[in-house]
């Protein structure tokens, strides 16, 4: 447990007794398994400890956009819940999650423990992580084409990745969801940027050439 991000600073025993003192329970969700929705959980902290998820959120016409992507190590839950829109986080492979109620992350430790300190400050440290990336999606949201959104996130994994032999991690249908774009129009685009000797791409594999 000590490589997730919530524990950094925390030996496996003061992680056990903080996860005790929370009352935290260990889950197992399979592929595509609803693990919270803001609508029937709205005071739980849930931190993925193997796996992956997505925040899903459903418009008021059943189309769905996919908010957020959740790895090995991210936390969501109080923070990621809205009072206006309906959102999910689903499981995209088999997970492992610890949920624990909010209450416990904000009061005040009465021992003053060093370990509930450090898990404070350790998620204080995801959440600015966590408004940081989802400053750079607002970001990619708001240019005004397809080419223009697509080549922002492409950028942007290459920035992050180091290379511009990018990987990108998503299915086509859920890169459409990501960037809030018709999957169809999407294609068409992407197929331009190909003719164009712009990228070059094989499955989730693409190289940047411009």
């Amino acid at each position: 447990m000590s490589r997730i991000k919530a524990f950094d600073n925390m030996s496996e025993e003061d992680i056990q007794k903080l996860l005790t003192c929370f009352g935290a329970r260990k889950m197992h969700y399979k592929k595509d398994t609803t693990i919270l929705s803001n609508l029937s959980n709205v005071t739980d902290i849930g931190i993925i400890m193997k796996g992956s998820a997505h925040i899903i959120r459903y418009n008021y016409n059943g189309s769905r956009s996919i908010v957020e992507t959740l790895k090995e190590g991210d936390a969501f839950g109080e923070f990621s819940a809205s009072t206006t829109e309906e959102l999910y986080i689903i499981s995209t492979e088999e997970s492992d999650v610890i949920l624990f109620g909010y209450e416990h992350l904000i009061k005040r430790c009465k021992k003053n423990c060093d370990y509930h300190n450090h898990f404070v400050d350790n998620m204080l440290q995801i959440l600015s992580d966590k408004l940081r990336t989802n400053n750079e999606r607002i970001e990619i949201l708001t240019k005004k084409t397809i080419r223009e959104k697509l080549l922002a996130y492409f950028n942007l994994l290459s920035k992050k990745q180091i290379t511009r032999a990018i990987t990108i991690p998503f299915t086509l249908t859920d890169l459409a969801d990501y960037l809030s774009i018709d999957r169809s129009a999407m294609m068409r685009e992407l197929k331009n940027l190909k003719d164009e000797g712009l990228v070059e791409s094989k499955n989730k594999k693409m190289y940047l050439k411009y």
